[in-house]
């Protein structure tokens, strides 16, 4: 698998001169997989720049994965051109909900007031499919999704072809406040989905300072994430979803803070990538990931 940040900024679009490097685009990372199958992962405002690279004399087929309906993940699908292709496909998963169908819930965001475009005018072909309770198939790759501790309905992703897993988990809060070093697996949210992956791709919204500030919004310090990376034993580790107020200089201050910290929790050197704009990755299988699922 292969994979392309579009997207790295969290909350909502920051950018600007002190942002350049890093990003200032939400969410959204292109994967390639080992047949060409691409799967797009949330569709924040980086899905726009991703839509417009996109052929425009041929037909795409495409698959989304969405993790959660915060605007800052699906306020990009308004701006996406391939939407408005007829001969496009285009099949959207996402977390159910009891008191509406995926399609309805983001019909409220593609909808007057807010839209000149009603969801239903779309010219391409659109499904919305709830992501199953259990597995399904995509190309090659097998696709869990599972609940994970975020305000919200919020699944995080487990992908996996031939023996590459990459887990894809941009919203996470996993032990709310507490410490997750001592807890059981069990206890610890998205503990399962991420074990022993290949790649881990993971919030780190805030410094350790911050945090205290902001328990129970849904995201992660610089120590939890890490933590939690080492707890689940993932390989390589891409920190994701940048606070909209920490500029790059900042971002730069976190990326060396968390090299010191992972060597004293006894990680790989060299493990670790502060998510950016433009990052291209390569999933290297070792084979333990899929084992382990």
């Amino acid at each position: 698998m292969k994979l392309k940040v579009w997207g790295a900024r969290g909350s909502v679009p920051a950018p600007g001169p002190q942002t350049n490097r890093y990003g200032g685009n939400t969410s959204c990372v292109e994967v390639t997989l080992s047949d060409g199958t691409r799967l797009i992962l949330d569709a924040g405002t980086g899905i726009r720049a991703l839509g417009l690279a996109e052929p425009t004399d041929q037909r795409c087929d495409i698959k989304l994965l969405l993790t959660h309906l915060h605007l800052d993940h699906i306020q990009g699908l308004l701006f996406f051109a391939p939407s408005f292709i007829p001969d496009n496909s285009i099949t959207i998963w996402g977390p159910a909900a009891p008191d509406a169908s995926l399609e309805n819930r983001i019909g409220r965001y593609i909808s007057a007031p807010l839209s000149p475009v009603d969801v239903h005018e779309l010219p391409c072909d659109v499904s919305f499919l709830d992501s199953p309770a259990t597995s399904w198939q995509v190309g090659p790759a097998k696709i869990e999704a599972a609940s994970v501790t975020h305000r919200g309905p919020t699944l995080g992703y487990r992908i996996t072809d031939g023996d590459a897993v990459l887990c894809y988990i941009p919203d996470h809060e996993p032990a709310v406040g507490g410490p997750i070093d001592g807890l059981d697996p069990e206890w610890i949210s998205g503990f399962e989905l991420a074990h022993k992956a290949d790649l881990l791709i993971h919030d780190c919204q805030y410094t350790d300072a911050e945090y205290p500030k902001h328990v129970g919004w849904g995201h992660s310090g610089l120590d939890a994430a890490l933590t939690f990376a080492d707890r689940v034993e993932a390989r390589d580790v891409v920190l994701f979803h940048h606070d909209p107020l920490h500029t790059d200089p900042e971002l730069d201050a976190m990326g060396e803070a968390a090299d010191v910290r992972w060597a004293e929790l006894g990680g790989r050197a060299g493990a670790l990538t502060m998510a950016s704009e433009g990052l291209e990755l390569e999933v290297v299988a070792t084979g333990e990931a899929a084992a382990s699922a």
